[in-house]
């Protein structure tokens, strides 16, 4: 009986017990479902005494015990934070609370889950430190706490899980190093530290980790050299590593040390040097990415055992050796610095080949005639590199082909018609090269394109209707060529229209009614064509932000709906002959948006326009009547003030002489054209000299003032960095017509625009060769130089107001001379002048791009001026790019463009032929570049006071030359 006694007791006490922990279990559940937020807790209506624990959702018990051991509460979008209690549930083995919305800290209390083997809490808003006590949980297989915001440094700690399979604790805000302790986790198979905060290097330790096939890092502020520990794991399958600040080569046996890898990311580093020779004994590589690095070099013909890969690349020589690789599907070598010719066997790759990007490279040469045999190409880009020739015909073989970009290089010839086979075609970009000849109506045929861009060539003939009949055209960019003819009534049928670009070219006629169907239209560009006429209705593009109808032939008055389009930034309609009143309501009241300047018949506006106000008309006749006897009187004036302006110049010369020495003005001895005169080169008998006549266009508005303008400016001033004037001619032709020419010291060298920008001039003036660095800063102290003169040391300060590199001449040892004053202003005579040019369609203009904002807006000409184009002028000698290149719009200016790339990036912006001349091993190229650069930027600031003097720009430049080149050049007024 004593014996029954005790084993029921015990019974008793068992069941208690049994009773005991599963309450605690509810309790713990109970007391976790409280801190979820309010709106979620109805997930959790099940969690209540009136259903059996072991039937809650998400809740799993063991068979003989009844306790928890598995909660998964993945994607129930919980919200709130997680109870302390959770570490009472200590049968868990299983604990899954991804992809929800909770909040706080992961409980210390977590690491009391000593039978756990997985736990997962990412996806969620977690913050703090990641528990120290997790440690205790030594069965733990799996960790994934990754996509939280974790923070501070990974516990040394966890170096304890030793039976950790996968650890995954990416994106989040970890920082500080890796522990060593991480070294004995050597079961990991899968190790996830990617898109963190994390930096140093990689520990040694994690050579141990022998069962290692995953490993992402990517991400981070790691550096360092290609980590020497991870060359030992030669179980690495997938190797994740880009986004950091590795640097240096890799080892050259490489591939036989890591034989198993089947993705390699390493782009967006700072890698160099050659791919090395072993990596094609990677025999089952599927993806390696080495964009967006430094790599050189060439890879051997042996690259052509990589028969499965289908990833991207990072070396432009091996592209021969990949014949062999017949299930290569992408490859990306973009954003590095190969450079040679592209070989022609790129058009024996892979069949199988859909992506191919060598974009942002040196790379120079041909595209290959057979590049149609990739017959599944989907993307190709080749542009900003140097390639030459013309497009292959055989690209129409391409029929898959959504994308082609070859924009930014040299290429030439005509565009091949064949391109229309390319019926889903959506983006094509030629634009900045120097293709010419006509537009090939058959690129209709592409009934799918989105995007086209064929801006900034030498193309002519007029636009086909068959382009502006492609339904789906986004975007339509053909600006600077040479098309003629007139805009096509088609345009209206473009309705998804967002952008047209066709500013530049020799458009004519009146601009159709029909734009005004493009309903969709953002952007419009029509500035600088032979457009006449009234603007016409377009009052239905309401969502319109920009319209430039700048120097054309427009006229009538302004329509006064566009100060109703609500979205409208930025509204040029200077330089056209439109009349009347300009509007003063909604977005008229904005002189920052609205450009009318250079229309002398208008009228009204607020007063930032700074416009004649609107009189009756009876006055209007007076004016005129007075305008034309005081017109009458001044043109008497200036013959007697040019006789007395041309007073110092001891060299007489005649209409004869000038036609003589240029042998009739022939075209010949063209040398270059301008706002209001063409220049010649001529050899004056009586000096035995080359010089350069500049023959006004008197008929052109404003070229007698032009004349005037340049006399006064140089006849008193002398400074070795500017152009000597000569002599003048103030004559009449033999057909008695008014005759006015300057003549000027020749520079055999040409202008700066033409070293800049060679592939747009004709080949026999064409620079044999690029400008150096050093070049290139001499140029930049030379023109400083002169202006600094100009503002401060001449007898009166003068600003030049139309500074760009085509007013820059070179001499034979490349010394710059500033030329073209014909829109200098003494700026001591500017008070007294300023009434009369204001009624004057020759006010300061300047060049678009270069001249400063604030002349948009009628403000005075002034030294400031000159300082914002000399910095435009700056950046644009070192990126190699216009202010006006069509990369360019709305806020994206060169100065925004030089600006975010600055410093880690600038040799992804500056001219490529820079880092082709002969710099020496080792010279700090990116260093000086970017102060060189930061110098234009402070220059061409938008507000006028913050930007530099020019004598402390001049002395910073002479500075980064002395600094970086050891050298001086002597400069002397």
């Amino acid at each position: 009986m004593r014996l029954l006694f005790l084993l029921l007791n015990a019974l008793m006490l068992l069941k208690a017990y049994g009773i005991i922990t599963d309450e605690t279990d509810r309790q713990a559940l109970l007391e976790m479902k409280s801190r979820v937020s309010e709106e979620r807790k109805v997930v959790l209506s099940s969690w209540n005494n009136s259903f059996p624990l072991c039937n809650w959702k998400g809740v799993t018990c063991g068979r003989k015990h009844k306790r928890v051991t598995s909660l998964d509460l993945r994607g129930l979008q919980l919200g709130g934070v997680i109870s302390p209690s959770i570490g009472n549930l200590s049968f868990l083995i299983s604990l899954n609370l991804s992809g929800n919305s909770f909040g706080g800290t992961i409980p210390q209390e977590v690491g009391k889950l000593y039978r756990l083997e997985r736990l997962d809490m990412s996806l969620n808003f977690l913050g703090g430190r990641i528990p120290t006590s997790l440690s205790n949980c030594s069965r733990l297989l799996y960790l994934y706490l990754y996509s939280n915001h974790l923070g501070e440094s990974v516990p040394l700690e966890l170096g304890s899980l030793k039976k950790l399979v996968s650890l995954n604790f990416g994106r989040n805000n970890l920082e500080g190093t890796l522990p060593a302790s991480i070294g004995n986790l050597t079961s990991l198979v899968y190790l996830n530290f990617g898109i963190n905060d994390i930096q140093g290097g990689i520990p040694d330790g994690i050579a141990r980790m022998t069962q290692l096939v995953g490993l992402e890092i990517s991400g981070n502020n790691f550096s360092g050299v290609f980590p020497p520990a991870i060359y030992n794991v030669s179980s690495l399958e997938l190797l994740y590593m880009f986004s950091n600040g590795f640097w240096g080569d890799l080892r050259p046996d490489f591939g036989n040390l890591l034989p198993n890898l089947k993705a390699l990311t390493m782009g967006d580093n700072h890698f160099s040097g050659a791919i090395p020779t072993t990596l094609p004994n990677i025999s089952n590589l599927q993806e390696f990415g080495t964009e967006s690095n430094n790599f050189t070099g060439s890879i051997p013909p042996s690259f052509g055992k990589l028969r499965n890969l289908h990833g991207s690349f990072g070396d432009l020589e091996f592209l021969g050796a990949l014949t062999n690789c017949t299930q290569l599907q992408v490859l990306d070598v973009g954003d590095n610095k190969f450079g040679g010719d592209l070989p022609t066997s790129i058009a024996n790759m892979s069949k199988n080949l859909n992506y191919l990007s060598l974009q942002k490279n040196l790379i120079s040469g041909n595209i290959p005639h057979d590049i149609g045999n990739l017959i599944s190409l989907q993307s190709f880009g080749l542009n900003e590199n140097m390639l030459t020739g013309p497009l292959p015909t055989s690209l129409g073989k391409l029929l898959g082909l959504g994308e082609l970009s070859v924009h930014s290089n040299r290429m030439s010839g005509e565009i091949p018609s064949s391109l229309g086979n390319l019926t889903l075609l959506q983006r094509l970009y030629l634009f900045n090269n120097i293709f010419e000849g006509t537009l090939p109506p058959s690129l209709g045929d592409c009934v799918h394109m989105l995007d086209l861009r064929i801006g900034y060539n030498k193309l002519n003939g007029d636009i086909p209707k068959s382009i502006m009949q492609i339904p789906t055209l986004v975007t339509l960019g053909l600006s600077n060529n040479s098309l003629s003819g007139s805009l096509p009534n088609d345009v209206g049928k473009l309705q998804n229209l967002v952008v047209l670009s066709l500013g530049n070219n020799k458009l004519s006629g009146q601009i159709p009614q029909t734009l005004g169907k493009c309903l969709s239209m953002e952007q419009l560009y029509l500035q600088g064509n032979d457009f006449d006429g009234d603007i016409p209705n377009i009052k239905g593009l309401v969502g319109v932000k920009r319209l430039d109808f700048s120097n054309n032939n427009l006229s009538g008055g302004i329509p006064e709906y566009f100060a109703n389009f609500s979205s409208l930034e930025y509204l040029n309609l200077s330089f056209n002959n439109f009349e009347g009143r300009v509007p003063e309501e909604g977005k008229f009241q904005n002189a920052t948006i609205v450009s009318v300047f250079g229309n002398k018949n208008l009228c009204g506006g607020i007063r930032e326009l700074q416009l004649k106000l609107c009189i009756a008309l009876l006055l209007l006749l007076i004016i005129v009547v007075v305008s034309l006897w005081l017109r009458k009187r001044k043109k008497k004036q200036i013959n007697n003030q040019t006789s007395s302006s041309l007073g110092d110049f001891h060299v007489k010369i005649s209409y004869g002489d000038l036609r003589d020495a240029t042998n009739g003005f022939s075209s010949s001895n063209l040398i270059g054209s301008g706002s209001f005169g063409t220049v010649f080169k001529a050899l004056l008998p009586t000096e035995k000299n080359v010089v350069a006549v500049k023959v006004l266009n008197l008929q052109r508005h404003g070229a007698m003032k032009s004349f005037m303008a340049e006399c006064e400016s140089l006849k008193d001033i002398r400074h070795r960095n500017l152009v000597k004037l000569l002599t003048s001619c103030s004559s009449i032709d033999f057909q008695g017509n008014e005759f006015r020419a300057l003549v000027y010291e020749f520079m055999p060298n040409g202008s700066l625009d033409m070293w800049l920008h060679p592939v747009e001039v004709e080949e026999i003036r064409r620079p044999s060769r690029t400008l150096t660095l050093l070049e290139r800063l001499n140029i930049a102290i030379d023109v400083a130089s002169a202006l600094d003169y100009l503002h401060v040391h001449c007898h009166e300060p003068i600003a030049h107001c139309d500074l760009k590199p085509s007013n820059v001449l070179l001499d034979d040892d490349l010394t710059a001379h500033v030329s073209d004053f014909g829109l200098a202003r003494i700026l001591l005579k500017f008070d007294q002048e300023s009434f009369f040019n204001q009624l004057s369609s020759a006010g300061v203009r300047g060049t678009i791009g270069y001249a400063a904002p604030e002349y948009g807006m009628g403000r005075q000409p002034s030294i400031h001026g000159d300082v914002y184009s000399f910095g435009i002028l700056l950046l644009e000698m070192f990126t190699g790019k216009r202010p006006t290149n069509e990369l360019f719009g709305g806020n994206f200016t060169l100065h925004n463009y030089t600006k975010s790339a600055l410093p880690e990036k600038v040799l992804d912006i500056v001219d490529v032929s820079i880092l082709h001349s002969g710099l020496r091993v080792g010279f700090p190229v990116s260093e000086c570049l970017t102060m060189v650069l930061e110098l234009g930027l402070k220059c061409c600031g938008e507000s006028p006071i913050n930007r530099l003097a020019m004598s402390e720009a001049a002395k910073e430049l002479i500075s980064i030359r002395e600094r970086f080149f050891q050298t001086r050049r002597t400069a002397r007024r």
